[in-house]
C-alpha cells in the first residue's frame, strides 16, 4: 500500500511541475512496476500495452465520437438550438440565460464535449444576451455551466474512457447519463430563475416568439433529433423493431454518427475541402492525445493493483467497520478537493485505479459509480481556480474577466451538489435506464 500511496504522491507532484498527465502516470508506473518487479518486465508490459492500445477494436470509438462532433460543429447546428431554446423561453426574465442552457443541453447530445460546448454556445449565445442587455456576469455563468453538460449527456467521449478504463458497458453508461443530464439542465433552470430573482436586471426579458416562428424554429433542428435519435435509439434498442430491426454495438453507434453529422453536414454545404482537412487533423490530434492519457493511466493502473493499493484500501476500511456510504461521501470529498486543481480527464484518470476496486467490492454498481464521477467532474469545470469552462469563456470572449464569471457560476455549482447528493441517495435515477437493457 504505501508504494501506491508514494506512485500517486509522485504523479501528484510531476502534474504540478508542469509534466503533462500522460507522462506523469506512465513514468511513474513504469518505474513503480519495476521496483515491484524488474525493469524487464516493466518494458514488457508497457509495451504491451501501447501494442495492445493501438489494435482495441473498442477504442475505434473514441475518434468516430469525436468526429461526430466536429462535424456537427461544422454544420453550423448551435445556431438552430439556440433559436429553438430562444423561441420558448426568451420572452422570461433570465429566458436567453435558459435558452443558453437547454441548447447546451442539445448540443451536448450530438458532441460529446464540455469544452467544445461552451466555446462554440458563446459564439453563439452571448451576442443576443449583451443585445437584450444581460450582466456579463449570468451570462457567461449559464455558457459556462449549460458546457458542462457535455460530458454527461450521451455521446460523451469522457463516458467512453470511463468504459474503457473500468471494462464497463459503454452502451449502459450512455443511457445511465440521460436522466442525470435532465436533472443537470433542470436544476440549472432553477439557478437562474434565483439569480434574476434576486437581481431582475442580471436578466431582463426578451421578445416574445409567436407560434408560427416556433414551429419553423423546431423544423430547424429536425436533423439534430433524427441524429441523436438513430444513435441512442440504436444503443437503447428502440431501433429493434420491425422493419428496422437494428441494435448497434456503441462502435456502430459512433460509425452512425458521425456519417450522419457528415451527411448534414455537406447538406448545409457548411462543409469545404479545408474544413474537411481541418476537422480530421482535429480528430486525429484530439485521439492521440487521449490515448497517449489513457495508455499512461493503464500503465499507473497496473502498477497500483499490482503494488496492492485497492486490496489494501478495502482492508483499511473493513477494518474501521464504517458503512459503505461513508467511503462514497470520502471518495466524494477527495474528488472535491482534486477538483479545485485538477482538469476534469487529469483527475478521472488518475483516481479511477485506485477508486474503482474499492468501490466495486464495496458492492456499489461500476455504471453507478461511473455516472457519480462524471457528474463530480463537471462540478470541477466550473470551480475555482482551475475551473476550464471558464477559462476557455475567458479566451474566447477576452473582455470578460475570470473573477465575473466564477461569481456567476456559483448558484450554478451549488445546484450542482445537490444534483449530485441526490444521484448518490437515489441511485434508482441513474441505473433504472441501463437496468432496462440487461
Amino acid at each position: 500500500m504505501i508504494e501506491g500511496l508514494i506512485g500517486f504522491a509522485l504523479v501528484l507532484v510531476l502534474v504540478f511541475m508542469r509534466l503533462p498527465i500522460a507522462f506523469a502516470m506512465g513514468v511513474v508506473g513504469l518505474f513503480g512496476y519495476a521496483s515491484e518487479t524488474s525493469m524487464p518486465a516493466a518494458i514488457s508490459m508497457s509495451s504491451r500495452l501501447i501494442i495492445d492500445t493501438a489494435q482495441n477494436y473498442g477504442l475505434s470509438v473514441v475518434p468516430l465520437f469525436i468526429l461526430m462532433g466536429l462535424f456537427v460543429n461544422k454544420g453550423g447546428l448551435s445556431r438552430e438550438l439556440y433559436q429553438v431554446s430562444y423561441s420558448f423561453l426568451g420572452h422570461f426574465k433570465g429566458g436567453l440565460a435558459m435558452a443558453t442552457i437547454v441548447a447546451c443541453g442539445g448540443f451536448s447530445a450530438i458532441c460529446g464535449s464540455s469544452l467544445a460546448t461552451a466555446a462554440t454556445m458563446s459564439k453563439v449565445a452571448m451576442p443576443q444576451m449583451r443585445k437584450y442587455g444581460y450582466h456579463d456576469q449570468l451570462s457567461t455563468a449559464s455558457i459556462a455551466a449549460g458546457g458542462t453538460l457535455g460530458i454527461l449527456i450521451p455521446p460523451s467521449v469522457i463516458l467512453v474512457i470511463y468504459g474503457l478504463l473500468t471494462e464497463t458497458s459503454i452502451g449502459q453508461l450512455f443511457m445511465a447519463g440521460i436522466v442525470p443530464g435532465m436533472i443537470g439542465i433542470l436544476f440549472y433552470l432553477f439557478a437562474v430563475r434565483y439569480t434574476v430573482a434576486r437581481n431582475p436586471e442580471m436578466g431582463p426579458a426578451g421578445e416574445r416568439t409567436n407560434w408560427r416562428d416556433r414551429i419553423k424554429a423546431l423544423y430547424g433542428v429536425w436533423a439534430v433529433l433524427l441524429l441523436f435519435f438513430v444513435v441512442i435509439g440504436g444503443l437503447y434498442g428502440a431501433l429493434n423493431v420491425w422493419p428496422l430491426n437494428l441494435a448497434f454495438s456503441p462502435t456502430e453507434a459512433a460509425g452512425m454518427g458521425a456519417m450522419g453529422a457528415f451527411i448534414i453536414a455537406l447538406a448545409r454545404r457548411n462543409l469545404s475541402w479545408k474544413d474537411m482537412v481541418e476537422v480530421l487533423l482535429e480528430t486525429a490530434q484530439t485521439t492521440a492525445t487521449l490515448f497517449s492519457v489513457l495508455i499512461g493511466a493503464w500503465i499507473f493502473s497496473n502498477f497500483v493493483n499490482y503494488a496492492g493499493l485497492p486490496t489494501d484500501l478495502l482492508a483499511l476500511v473493513t477494518s474501521f467497520s464504517v458503512e459503505p456510504m461513508v467511503v462514497i461521501f470520502i471518495i466524494l470529498g477527495v474528488y472535491l478537493v482534486l477538483g479545485c486543481v485538477f482538469e476534469s480527464l487529469s483527475m478521472m484518470l488518475l483516481t479511477v485505479p485506485i477508486f474503482f476496486p474499492l468501490v466495486t467490492d464495496l458492492g456499489f454498481d461500476p455504471v453507478w459509480f461511473g455516472i457519480i464521477v462524471v457528474v463530480i467532474t463537471e462540478i470541477s469545470l466550473i470551480t475555482p481556480p482551475v475551473g476550464l469552462n471558464v477559462f476557455v469563456l475567458k479566451g474566447v470572449l477576452g473582455d470578460v474577466t475570470t473573477g465575473t464569471i466564477f461569481r456567476g457560476v456559483t448558484p450554478f455549482w451549488m445546484v450542482d451538489i445537490l444534483r449530485l447528493l441526490l444521484l448518490v441517495l437515489v441511485p434508482w435515477l441513474v441505473l433504472f435506464l441501463p437496468q432496462s437493457m440487461r
